[in-house]
């Protein structure tokens, strides 16, 4: 649930979990206090670990670790300054783990989100520099994390995608 005002009780969480109850885990994590808040965040953008317990988004120098499971300025909406916690949950996703994400958690701006149809799996990275830092893009994306975070399972809109975890 979004704890949010009435002007954005129209609001739809951007990263919702398909098959996880027993594939994902949300790690209670904390975020970093270093977090400037430069860039908002939506659920579903990449968060990398940074020391013990802590995480922010992820940046060219960090290795993506899970989806962010909150509003962090995404949409005007900071649920953890709302609540007064830096406690957030950071999803993990195991290899048969399904979760729908919503734009703008991922870039739709690129325009390159197609299956491959053929069988073989489509990696997905994460943005980690710029406007669009943390927000999931296609492979080959300038500015990509090195390693994947997830597998594209289905385009279902151009606002809309499905991924997996990897195998």
């Amino acid at each position: 649930m979004i704890r949010t005002r009435l002007a954005t009780a129209h609001l739809k969480r951007t990263f919702r979990q398909l098959y996880g109850f027993t594939q994902s885990t949300p790690k209670t994590m904390f975020l970093d206090p270093a977090w400037d808040r430069s860039v908002p965040i939506w659920p579903g953008m990449v968060a990398m670990k940074t020391v013990g317990e802590q995480a922010t988004l992820i940046n060219a120098t960090g290795a993506p670790y899970g989806f962010i499971g909150h509003y962090i300025g995404g949409d005007g909406i900071d649920e953890l300054l709302e609540v007064g916690l830096n406690a957030m949950a950071v999803w993990v996703l195991a290899p048969d783990a399904e979760f729908e994400v919503l734009s703008p958690a991922f870039d739709d701006s690129l325009g390159t989100w197609t299956e491959v149809g053929d069988g073989t799996e489509k990696l997905i990275y994460a943005q980690t520099t710029g406007a669009t830092r943390g927000k999931l893009v296609p492979a080959g994306t300038a500015g990509a994390s090195a390693l994947p975070i997830a597998r594209l399972l289905k385009v279902n809109s151009p606002s809309k995608i499905t991924i997996g975890g990897l195998r």
